[in-house]
């Protein structure tokens, strides 16, 4: 299980979900349900899953109604098969309908993006690394991220701030690698620097500017093989670009460090899981 996130990291994204969702109030649940009913639910796996953002359901459950009971029965990070019961609530039904999609919005996103990053994980023959990107929804991205390290996976820079990666359009402003890499180090910036090469000319120049992490772009495994022999260890070499789940057991053999995948957090569907309300 990775570390628990700062509640400060969503507390304010669960209430401004809930505003969105129930706005005025549940119309639907107020007309049918009487106040005083009490009742009881689980949260169920219908497929096999990873769970991820159980403490984010919580709080969507407690700002709704802070009587809620919640039970965890699994943990960020666990394995769920089929019909596995993630966690059960029990409490006022009417807080328990109001809250469902939302918290099931968050459970179901999560997971799906934790489900996703252990079966990449899971396909690496060999030490490479995972790694997600900044391809998250806007807003979720500190969420996102955790999902990945429950599914096994790391983190890459989390924005703009925290690292330097040089892309394509940098080196095209600044005329070539080895001159971007010149301008980051002549402003005195004191994170590694990290450059995305396409060709093994821009990865000689990586070399010759002394970049500490060398990112190969929608490279074949031909290319990345000469490559990683060209940098010969003097610079960490991340994978990056067509990097499907069949490709994983190649490119763990090539003599990376690490892949980057973007589709784990921008195309991981939503895992199957359901909330089902008792008497």
């Amino acid at each position: 299980m990775p570390e628990p996130l700062d509640p400060s990291v969503y507390l304010d994204i669960v209430k401004r979900a809930l505003a969105e969702d129930v706005g005025a109030g549940d119309i639907t649940t107020t007309s049918i349900v009487p106040p005083k009913t009490k009742s009881s639910g689980v949260f169920l796996a219908r497929r096999v899953c990873v769970v991820a953002g159980l403490d984010v359901v919580k709080a969507v459950l407690h700002e709704v109604d802070k009587t809620i009971e919640f039970t965890a029965l699994k943990k960020d990070g666990d394995l769920c098969e089929a019909d596995d019961t993630i966690a059960s609530v029990q409490g006022p039904a009417g807080a328990l309908l109001t809250a469902e999609r939302t918290a099931l919005n968050f459970l179901q996103h999560l997971s799906g993006i934790a489900t996703l990053t252990r079966r990449y994980v899971d396909a690496v023959d060999g030490p490479l690394t995972v790694l997600d990107t900044r391809k998250t929804v806007p807003t979720l991205r500190a969420l996102a991220k955790y999902a990945v390290r429950c599914g096994g996976g790391a983190n890459h820079r989390f924005g703009l701030f925290d690292a330097v990666l040089i892309k394509d359009n940098h080196v095209r402003l600044a005329g070539g690698v080895a001159a971007a890499i010149a301008k980051v180090r002549k402003a005195g910036v004191k994170a590694a620097i990290e450059v995305e090469c396409e060709s093994l000319e821009e990865v000689d120049q990586a070399i010759e500017g002394k970049a500490d992490i060398i990112m190969l772009d929608n490279m074949d495994d031909a290319m990345v093989r000469d490559a990683v022999a060209r940098i010969q260890g003097c610079a960490r070499v991340e994978l990056s670009g067509g990097v499907t789940l069949e490709r994983m057991h190649t490119l763990g053999t090539l003599g990376a460090d690490c892949v980057s995948v973007g589709a784990i957090t921008h195309s991981a569907p939503a895992a199957d899981i359901s909330f089902e309300i008792g008497d």
